[in-house]
């Protein structure tokens, strides 16, 4: 990664060897390894919700203002958002942490919006199957405001709803009016 962020340096009509950017490839390729731990492939997403607890909980449950912050695969540029999760569980329910922690893992590889709300959600619904899934992600793209169409404060969100916040327009309903709850 060293020598390609000085190939990058020299194409860009800079000098890698002058004294302010002397050490700057060794801190880009500690920078993307740090943003991008879920390449290494040392953790599995199933393994954050392997610790579960049966309880006989049938309401919502909600983890709302998740902040991330991930790269865009199409221009290696920051997102940065909210994730907001629910879920309604089956026979078992996991630690508060571990929610946080899904969104986590899935920030930290080179992703799209819209497929990080996507896994968030079907990773619940498939190692905790409980009876509804709903993930909303708010984020705004360093790509869309910085460069390209120059947009500041243009936010996008996504959703992915699973079991009854799909079927179940009271259920969406509910969890769509506490996540935009004033708080």
């Amino acid at each position: 990664m060293e020598d390609g962020f000085r190939m990058i340096l020299t194409g860009m009509g800079e000098d890698p060897n002058r004294e302010g950017l002397l050490e700057t490839p060794h801190r880009v390729a500690k920078m993307y390894a740090e943003l991008m731990t879920g390449l290494s492939g040392e953790m599995k997403a199933e393994d954050i919700l392997k610790t579960r607890f049966h309880e006989k909980y049938d309401e919502m449950i909600i983890v709302p203002d998740i902040e991330f912050a991930s790269m865009c695969e199409h221009h290696f540029l920051p997102f940065t958002g909210k994730a907001h999760v629910a879920y309604i569980p089956g026979d078992c329910v996991v630690g508060l942490s571990k929610i946080p922690r899904v969104v986590e893992f899935y920030a930290r590889f080179p992703q799209i919006q819209e497929r990080m709300t996507r896994q968030i959600a079907e990773l619940i619904q498939n190692e905790l199957n409980p009876k509804g899934v709903a993930v909303v992600l708010e984020a705004s793209h360093m790509c869309m405001t910085m460069r390209g169409v120059k947009k500041p404060g243009a936010t996008m969100v996504t959703t992915q709803l699973l079991g009854r916040f799909k079927t179940d327009e009271k259920t969406r309903a509910e969890f769509m009016s506490r996540i935009y709850a004033p708080r």
